[in-house]
């Protein structure tokens, strides 16, 4: 059985990092939020563009999601920083859920200290007691089964679904087999890969959930006005040699393996224990479906692209695999791993399957990815499902 070492957090969960997250409630705190963590070593930013007039549904969904992100086992301890007080998003009711994992969190609100200035402070010195704290934590041995792993795919190619997807798949399978859980999200891109997942599903209740919801993704989209299978594949799909939605959706399954499919969560929902692969209903663009996968817990994603792509989660180490070798030699400062030798004829699925698999298990034990090294965090953005007010 292989064997990672992370940091053991108070609830029992593993983190593949130890990061110190300065978590903005509102988006009128985001340039605090940025000053701060300018200024403490290894502090993470998460910043956004939500806060009040959404409808209840949103705000639930920002609470959700904001809380996840400092739950997720990547983070050690948190600092939120509000500028007011938000209904139903506030940082009395956000600590109070966060401190739930047993993590340090500590709260700063702007017009209680005086102003955007005595509130930086406050905050640089409440984080900074925080990071010497975890500077003391060390890492120690965990095995597959504390691992919740993140599958997403972006600019796909005719080389996604026949190599990268696949191998992505089986590595999949490997963690699964270990122990372990795995997330495959983006429902619009699911669309006519229905009968490959029901048939997976580990009881009729949940293959009817499968249909149920990806049905209900679509006639969501629908009620906008926009057909999906007009404007999906979308133009640097279609650019890569895809032709229909369900093509996209048949190699971007792909990434899920072949294990027992165990239930479907809602958006940044956190998965069950038992070992196999989770559906999370998020949408498919990218930015919003991986902020769903971190928020639910997941340690390491890896995303697939057949183009290239540049995405990666602040918090979650986004791991970037191609099967296509002109993509590889565009943007090989920025895709993580070379899985090219399949189509050549130099790999198998099999041994790519591998390849990946070790690179998720030192990323998981400490080794950066090169978004983590370039500070790339494009990947955070929260889903919403109504209108502002």
């Amino acid at each position: 059985m292989s064997k990672w070492y992370g940091y053991y957090r108070p609830d029992g969960q593993v983190g593949a990092r130890n990061y110190l997250l300065i978590l903005s409630a509102t988006i009128y705190a985001n340039s605090v939020v940025e000053r701060v963590a300018n200024t403490i070593e290894g502090a993470i930013p998460i910043t956004h563009h939500l806060g009040r007039c959404q409808t209840k549904s949103d705000l639930k969904m920002t609470f959700d999601v904001l809380c996840g992100m400092a739950k997720n086992p990547n983070v050690g301890g948190v600092v939120i920083v509000d500028h007011f007080r938000e209904e139903l998003c506030n940082i009395d009711d956000m600590a109070h859920e966060i401190s739930k994992s047993g993590k340090p969190v500590e709260t700063v609100n702007i017009r209680a200290a005086g102003g955007a200035i005595n509130a930086t402070t406050e905050a640089i010195r409440k984080a900074m007691y925080l990071a010497r704290e975890l500077s003391t934590y060390k890492r120690e041995e965990a095995d597959m089964s504390q691992f919740l792993f993140g599958l997403n795919c972006g600019t796909s190619d005719t080389t996604s679904g026949i190599a990268s997807n696949p191998a992505l798949g089986l590595c999949s399978d490997r963690i699964i087999r270990e122990g372990g859980r795995s997330i495959l999200a983006e429902f619009p891109e699911l669309m006519g890969a229905e009968p490959w997942l029901t048939s997976r599903a580990v009881n009729k209740e949940v293959a009817d959930k499968i249909e149920k919801m990806i049905k209900e993704y679509e006639e969501r989209i629908l009620a906008t006005g926009e057909d999906i299978r007009g404007s999906q594949p979308t133009g640097d799909n279609i650019a890569g040699g895809l032709s229909t939605i369900e093509e996209k959706s048949l190699g971007g399954a792909k990434k899920s393996g072949s294990a027992p499919i165990q239930d479907v969560v809602f958006y940044a929902e956190t998965p069950g224990k038992e070992p196999g692969v989770y559906l999370m209903y998020t949408p498919g663009h990218g930015s919003e479906s991986i902020t769903g996968i971190a928020a639910a817990g997941a340690q390491v994603l890896v995303f697939s692209t057949g183009g290239g792509h540049t995405i990666a989660n602040p918090i979650m180490p986004t791991i970037k695999i191609t099967g296509n070798k002109k993509s590889w030699e565009k943007m090989q400062d920025t895709v993580d791993l070379d899985l090219s030798g399949i189509l050549e004829g130099t790999l198998t699925l099999e041994e790519a399957g591998d390849l990946i698999y070790n690179e998720v298990r030192e990323v998981l034990s400490g080794k950066l990815t090169k978004s983590e090294i370039l500070k790339e965090r494009t990947g955070f953005a929260i889903h919403r499902i109504g209108l502002s007010i």
